[in-house]
């Protein structure tokens, strides 16, 4: 609808309406995150369920100033089976920051709402983080082999930060999502890993396999997301501008293989090393698909 402004201009215009969304929904949301905190089952379950019904409607309000902004086409295929009332592992390539709010445009109120995995050090964000808190977004502290090495005690830990975070989602349904690649693909990362896959990263398989570990009761299926932009990997001010052409996205639902749940990935090998060879194999099929998707889907006209 705005399209009729220069980009630079829309993409303020945007990021201003962006700040005014999340800060009404936040003044929405503080109340109930601090009901939360009272030591009462029921009612703290009540107040995740209507602070997950004021993310959805932040999100909403999100896909209403990128509709404003751009005009891109949604290629999405394979998201009608999915259910608002059911737990789910959800995993995806990552190319570009715009991945997140294009999942979540594609999939809010399709099925439960997103919880990502983050860095501890997120939480320090402004009122980003403290939203993220409320609502139970996990927060993760990672320890490099080198820093493990000179302290052993702290082996272990992602696996129980992973298992108490998971325990808050057994209440509600929830749809665990989780980057496998974990970090953005890119010409230097891909060379530097010599990545066997044309389009995509090494996944690492251990945060899943520890959600799997913590959540086997509730999780049976994975929705296996593969996103294609037909331009190339775009910036977060490209979306702020509404210079995004086109997104393409492909949903799979896959079963989980019974035995891969409740088991035990860090201590027991053999488990890991068949974990490790089902990831690989889903990875494969994504880069066929991703493959594919280069071929049916050429890089469009320059943006605007």
């Amino acid at each position: 609808m705005l399209s009729f402004l220069p980009a630079p201009v829309r993409g303020v215009l945007a990021a201003l309406l962006l700040v005014l969304n999340t800060l009404i929904h936040f003044s929405l949301l503080l109340p109930c995150a601090l009901l939360k905190l009272l030591p009462i089952k029921s009612l703290q379950v009540l107040c995740t369920r209507v602070m997950i019904r004021i993310a959805e409607s932040w999100i909403c309000c999100n896909s209403a100033w990128m509709r404003l902004s751009g005009q891109t086409q949604w290629d999405i295929q394979g998201h009608e089976q999915l259910k608002y009332e059911g737990w789910y592992l959800v995993t995806s390539n990552h190319r570009s920051w715009v991945d997140i709010l294009a999942l979540q445009h594609t999939l809010n109120r399709r099925m439960p709402m997103l919880k990502f995995f983050l860095k501890q050090e997120l939480i320090w964000v402004p009122i980003i983080g403290l939203c993220w808190w409320a609502l139970d977004f996990p927060f993760m502290k990672r320890y490099s082999k080198a820093y493990l090495a000179k302290h052993p005690e702290k082996a272990g830990q992602d696996l129980e930060t992973t298992r108490k975070a998971c325990a808050k989602f057994k209440n509600t349904p929830v749809a665990v999502f989780n980057f496998l690649e974990g970090t953005r693909l890119t010409p230097a990362k891909h060379a530097e890993q010599q990545s066997p896959y044309r389009h995509l990263l090494k996944p690492k398989s251990g945060g899943v396999a520890f959600v799997l570990d913590a959540m086997g009761d509730k999780l049976r299926s994975l929705v296996d997301i593969t996103i294609h932009y037909p331009d190339g990997s775009p910036s977060f001010w490209d979306l702020l501008c509404g210079r995004i052409r086109q997104v393409v996205m492909r949903c799979q639902i896959r079963p989980i293989p019974g035995e891969f749940l409740g088991q035990d990935y860090q201590n027991d090998a053999a488990f890991r090393e068949r974990f490790q060879q089902w990831v690989n194999g889903l990875w494969e099929e994504k880069d066929a698909l991703l493959a594919q998707l280069h071929s049916e889907y050429p890089p469009l006209a320059g943006r605007g």
